[in-house]
């Protein structure tokens, strides 16, 4: 007979087998195989909230394999993922195939890899009920908050609705931002800048305007500009100041699962979804060429910085070898851990350092081959010396008024020679300044002023999203994907590039949050209940009495907002549409039904006319000259087609725009990418232009 060891996945399972070898099956549950029961609440509250799972539907036959399984066998090794979620699958699986939870059944792999899985089989552990408590109160609390409070905005402003802890509060992110927008009153400021040539050369450096000897001065207008320029315009420049210094710059740490997520968004343009899809792979393990199967990373799902010095030897080894001593720092790095942090796990970092990413490039997809670099490179660079900068600063007066400069040049690249960190907003900073002294003559070669006005705050991206989230506490790693998945499909927020915008179902239902449901997009009280759930997961506060705790008020405030708007149903002004109903004259509306959206007359029941909803894009058919409509596929993954099918069948994943050919004059198409282009599919025309930005 041999033992069972049950993982989640088939990758992980392949992987895990080839270093168990004989004596060891190794199967897959398929993620979660019990969960509470569909399209019901599931939670006996007044018993407690005592929970009624049921075997997800499906897995019914997997179940029974397993169960088979593990008759058969000498032993059972539970295996999951060693997070909550991973515990709580483990403690499911205990439970339908008859195993004792206070038997050391139960082994983590921080990594997959021979080093990993034999520390794991090593210490084996009980199931850790505080964790599996927590999972399981925080998917009650997700039940309750959803079960109850959906139907309510269903109700009163669109059906279908849903609500959540975490998205509603990202939502409210989201919209308090674009209401900070729209309320920013811009004010003008001016700057004035010259170009400068020292005595002897040629290449001109830039200095600003700074004040006079009192102090700074803030030029407001153009009048005050001009003043001052005026009185510039005879104005003699010398170098009154010089100051030399140097400044260190260290490497960012290495990744926990929101860095990674911002960096991805920043770098390679990833969604949160598609950076932890890629990231579970290379953490399960992948075949590669004359390595066989190979976990990559460590446990993507972390907020720890932790490393152990086994990983950090590897690294320094490799920097040494790589580049040589002088790009190791003084001693290894070790970086500090939020105090909020679970640190259960170390940081995100390859498992085997020395194995580069142009070594594996060949056997990896594209998604995961530039993860993986990412991740290497980070992980190795945290581990190099600073990058040494020397600095100079410059005061140059022209008549009473007092102008600088600044600038660096790196006298030793470190770290910066593999990976720097990338920025949500890109900062000027001043290049090399050519050799300044005191008192030195300039001659003045440009002088100009310059209208500028403040800025509103920018808005959300992806990468600061989940930085808002992470900073405030609000939801943990495994959360921000799910999150803004959530908030995107179901329409509370759009993407336009880069950048998130609330939409008006977004805003009017956080509006109706507010004032009726404060509590729950209150980001205080959020990360408060995070705090709480850490508790349960540590064994301090019992997972029972934090339920009762949130529940007793949110019953109270949701029954008193069913009683204060009995009959009240709020109208949103995205649903009106211009598509005029030909059995009453009236603007017909978008409706969502069990199979999408749709479109009603509004006088219903008198009028009970419903149509198909067909969303133009405004642009002509580049083959018959018939409207482009946007349609989805299963998916959800949007093409476009044309409104005269089946009689026409021209379709496209790029979008057909307003812009004409002008050659032939039919319809130009947008491919996007990192160089987007307009193109002609007209056949024998292949016209095509870069398109400006």
């Amino acid at each position: 007979m041999s033992k069972l060891v049950i993982v989640e996945s088939p990758a992980k399972a392949k992987t895990i087998k080839k270093y168990l070898g004989s004596g060891y099956e190794v199967v897959a549950s398929m993620g979660h195989v019990r969960d509470l029961q569909e399209n019901r609440l599931s939670v006996d509250i007044k018993n407690d909230f005592k929970p009624k799972y049921e075997i997800i539907k499906g897995k019914e036959k997997l179940v029974q394999e397993l169960k088979s399984a593990a008759e058969k066998s000498e032993s059972v090794l539970l295996a999951t993922d060693p997070d909550r979620e991973g515990e709580a699958i483990s403690w499911h699986l205990a439970y339908l195939l008859d195993l004792d939870t206070a038997l050391q059944n139960r082994i983590t792999f921080n990594e997959i890899t021979k080093t990993g899985i034999t520390n794991g089989m090593e210490h084996p552990r009980s199931i850790d009920l505080d964790l599996v408590n927590a999972q399981q109160a925080r998917r009650i609390l997700d039940r309750l908050v959803g079960y109850k409070l959906s139907p309510f905005l269903s109700q009163k402003i669109r059906r279908g609705l849903s609500a959540g802890r975490v998205q509603s509060v990202a939502v409210r992110l989201v919209v308090d931002r674009e209401e900070e927008i729209r309320a920013f009153v811009p004010e003008e400021y001016w700057s004035i800048d010259a170009k400068l040539i020292p005595k002897g050369e040629r290449k001109a450096f830039a200095a600003s305007f700074y004040g006079n000897a009192d102090g700074k001065i803030k030029i407001t207008n153009q009048q005050q500009a001009d003043e001052i320029l005026k009185s510039l315009e005879n104005a003699d420049f010398f170098v009154s100041k010089v100051k030399k210094g140097s400044r260190k710059k260290s490497p960012a740490p290495p990744f926990i699962t929101s860095t990674l997520q911002q960096e991805a968004s920043r770098k390679l343009g990833f969604q949160a979804r598609r950076t932890m899809k890629a990231a579970q792979e290379l953490y399960e393990g992948v075949e590669i060429e004359g390595m066989g199967a190979i976990g990559l990373i460590t446990y993507m799902r972390t907020d720890s910085l932790r490393i152990s010095e086994d990983a950090i030897h590897d690294a320094t080894a490799y920097i040494e070898e790589r580049w040589g001593k002088k790009y190791l720092p003084d001693a290894p790095r070790h970086f500090k851990t939020k105090a909020n942090a679970q640190d259960g796990h170390e940081a995100i970092r390859p498992s085997t350092p020395s194995i580069t990413p142009e070594q594996v490039k060949g056997s990896l997809s594209n998604d995961q081959y530039r993860l993986y670099k990412l991740i290497w490179e980070r992980f190795i660079a945290c581990q190099m010396a600073n990058c040494l900068q020397s600095t100079t600063q410059a005061d140059i007066t022209a008549g009473e008024y007092l102008f600088k400069a600044s600038g660096y040049t790196v006298t030793f690249d470190g770290f910066t020679v593999l990976y720097e960190e990338g920025k949500d907003e890109e900062t000027e900073q001043g290049g090399a300044l050519p050799v300044l002294t005191q008192d030195m003559p300039l001659k003045k070669k440009e002088l100009a002023g310059n209208q500028h006005f403040t800025q509103p705050p920018p808005r959300y991206t992806e990468a600061s999203l989940i930085k808002a989230l992470e900073e405030n506490g609000i939801g943990r790693p495994s959360t921000y994907a799910a999150t803004i998945s959530t908030i995107t499909s179901r329409e509370y927020v759009v993407r336009d590039g880069k950048a998130l915008h609330p939409t008006e179902l977004g805003e009017v239902t956080t509006q109706l949050m507010r004032e009726r449901f404060p509590k729950i997009v209150n980001v205080k009280f959020t990360a408060q209940v995070e705090k709480d759930l850490d508790s349960v997961q540590s064994g301090e506060t019992d997972w029972v009495q934090t339920l009762h705790n949130f529940y007793s008020d949110f019953e109270k405030t949701l029954k008193k907002a069913k009683e204060d708007m009995e009959g009240v149903k709020i109208q949103l002004k995205e649903d009106e549409t211009d598509v005029i109903c030909e059995k009453c004259g009236r603007n017909m509306v978008i409706k969502m039904g069990r199979y999408g959206k749709f479109l009603a007359c509004p006088g219903y029941p008198e009028c009970k006319n419903v149509k198909k909803l067909v969303v133009e894009n405004g642009a002509e058919c580049p083959k018959c000259g018939g409207k482009v409509v946007v349609k989805k596929t299963k998916k959800g993954r949007v093409f476009y087609g044309c409104s005269e099918y089946p009689n026409c069948d021209f379709v496209s994943w790029d979008e057909p725009t307003m812009e004409k050919c002008p050659r032939c004059g039919k319809t130009l198409l947008r491919k996007k990418g990192k160089t987007p282009k307009l193109y002609c599919v007209t056949p024998d025309c292949g016209y095509e232009k870069l398109e400006e930005q």
